[in-house]
């Protein structure tokens, strides 16, 4: 894994020091969302459009996002100080919904990208983005067990590994599935895809919880399924818990 593929822009204003993640293009098109072979909250499969769009290559690191506390003086997530969390290279962990929104705001203003600013995907574009443009596999890169992954007993054993240490997958994302449980901009509603519209869909207009996609080091089954469905309180803060950027 070379620092190149792996790192962020790293510009300066006279407000401070801000890293733009590397971004790639996700097409236009219609994809298979959800699985009939999964839980509840996952079914029905359907069919649904999504816009072209920009996604972050990486989860935002604990190195970016020191950068937003330094310029903000907004209060560092809980586990700041955990050395279990503490490489450069980590996602950040524990920040609440409203803590990475309050990021994805930061940086459209630093960055000057405010009309067409950076922000949280929808868990529709979240889902398009993991498949990587295969349809009905089960993970971001196809059927087959995590337990075949390199490594894979070795890993997560007491907090997310550092980003883009393995493989990404075909839209040249890294870890779609893994590491840590990745906030969405959605509402939460188990019933959801009943009677969601099949063109950009952007989850019900309020709710208790928000979605969030992704696999967490500190579960038993440390990868999630494309099609795997989380959600938290917006305000909750969990050491499994990051987010990845759209545009």
């Amino acid at each position: 894994m070379t620092m190149e593929r792996q790192s962020t822009f790293v510009r300066a204003t006279a407000a401070g020091h801000f890293a733009e993640p590397r971004m790639t293009p996700i097409p236009e098109g219609w994809f298979g969302m959800g699985c009939d072979a999964g839980r509840d909250d996952e079914k029905p499969a359907h069919r649904v459009w999504v816009d072209a769009f920009a996604m972050a290559l990486c989860q935002v690191t604990r190195a970016e996002y020191a950068l937003f506390l330094a310029a903000t003086s907004r209060a560092a997530p809980p586990f700041w100080n955990d050395a279990n969390f503490a490489l450069a290279d980590m996602p950040v962990v524990g920040p609440s919904w409203f803590d990475a929104q309050a990021y994805a705001a930061w940086l459209s203003e630093v960055s000057g990208c405010v009309h067409c600013p950076y922000r949280l995907p929808s868990e529709a574009e979240w889902e398009r983005a993991a498949r990587g443009g295969t349809e009905g596999a089960l993970f971001s890169w196809g059927d087959a067990p995590p337990e075949t992954l390199p490594d894979y007993a070795a890993r997560w054993k007491s907090g997310p590994e550092r980003v883009a240490l393995y493989e990404p997958n075909g839209y040249g994302l890294f870890n779609m599935g893994d590491n840590v449980h990745e906030w969405c901009a959605d509402w939460y509603d188990a019933r959801y895809y009943e009677n969601s519209p099949e063109r950009n869909p952007r989850g019900p207009e309020s709710g208790s919880r928000k979605a969030s996609r992704g696999g967490s080091w500190r579960h038993q089954i440390k990868i999630s399924r494309c099609a795997a469905r989380s959600s938290i309180p917006p305000d909750f803060q969990y050491a499994d818990y990051g987010f990845r950027l759209a545009r």
